[in-house]
């Protein structure tokens, strides 16, 4: 009699795991550092008040009258909110059949849609270079419309008018230094903000690191520890000190290597129109199959854009 092995056994199921990791990169850096807000238009308006600039003899003669200073006014800006989704249609009989992994299916691309949609945003915030449009569909302008402090590549490089309705110029591609980075961070202290963040490619935050360890541009820290300790040497920094505070150097899978932001996460925000923040909508009437989408309506409010400063045009070497 022929033995049954698992060589000739017909109909076996397969070892498939109940556990599905998720490999794709959902990290969004410069989404979740800004500040989340509720909006009740399609157009998000913010108001900026910069201060006078310093007197240099402000003295006056003892019972003087009074001097009309004048008054600095508020900016009054605005942005246009976008329409982004993520949809998916599920037949019934996936959705019935026995699943491993996921008790859901419908439940299970709802939760990667919403995913997938908040990638989408960060790309739409940091990788691309959009003026804001009230045209269908609406288009919110992303950071490089916002952002004058720093730098452009040479030739035709300048930056946008810095209020949402025109686009970056590109310029000359150049290699990334340290110099460039410390000058973007003094351009946008002198206006009175304090980046904390800067985001970079994975190629320019390895650069980073590269610079620092050059010798040039580099101070050493060096500590004696009582208790022995193995030697370790450390070729990430994660942490970029110069004259003017610390950046933590974060890496973002969704940004090209021509981009550098150094950004202040009190001073930008995204808004979402209210019932409309990463909501489910289901399509009714598809026969044999359910058909749902993620939808957000959101918008970009860097409400004081000098707080931030960007290196653009950079080459990725």
């Amino acid at each position: 009699m022929a033995m049954l092995t698992t060589a000739n056994k017909v109909g076996e199921r397969e070892l498939l795991s109940d556990t599905i990791a998720r490999i794709d990169p959902d990290e969004t850096p410069i989404y979740s550092a800004a500040q989340k807000r509720t909006t009740t238009g399609i157009f998000a308006e913010f108001l900026v008040q910069e201060l006078a600039s310093a007197a240099n003899n402000n003295h006056r003669n003892e019972g003087a009258s009074l001097t009309d200073t004048g008054v600095t006014a508020l900016t009054r800006l605005g942005n246009h909110h976008q329409i982004s989704t993520r949809g998916f249609i599920i037949s019934g009989s996936v959705e019935a059949v026995d699943k491993a992994g996921v008790d859901s299916e419908i439940a299970y691309q709802t939760v990667l849609a919403g995913l997938d949609l908040r990638k989408d945003m960060e790309t739409s915030i940091g990788n691309v270079d959009q003026a804001r449009s009230g045209s269908d569909p609406r288009k919110a302008a992303s950071l490089t419309s916002w952002i004058t402090n720093g730098s452009v590549g040479g030739g035709s490089g300048a930056f946008s008018s810095g209020n949402g309705t025109d686009t970056v110029t590109g310029g000359t591609d150049r290699a990334l230094t340290l110099a460039l980075v410390d000058a973007a961070m003094q351009a946008a202290w002198t206006d009175g903000g304090n980046p904390r963040l800067l985001v970079a490619s994975g190629t320019n935050r390895a650069n980073i690191s590269d610079l620092t360890q050059s010798g040039t541009n580099l101070v050493t820290n060096q500590a004696t520890t009582t208790a022995r300790a193995p030697v370790t040497f450390n070729g990430a920094v994660s942490i970029l000190f110069n004259d003017f505070g610390q950046l933590e150097v974060v890496p973002s899978r969704f940004m090209g290597n021509d981009r550098v932001f150094l950004i202040d996460p009190d001073h930008v925000a995204v808004g979402a129109l209210t019932g409309r923040n990463f909501v489910e909508q289901e399509e009714t009437g598809t026969a044999d199959a359910t058909k749902r989408q993620v939808l957000c309506e959101w918008t970009l409010m860097p409400d004081a854009p000098k707080a931030h400063a960007m290196v653009l045009d950079l080459n990725g070497s």
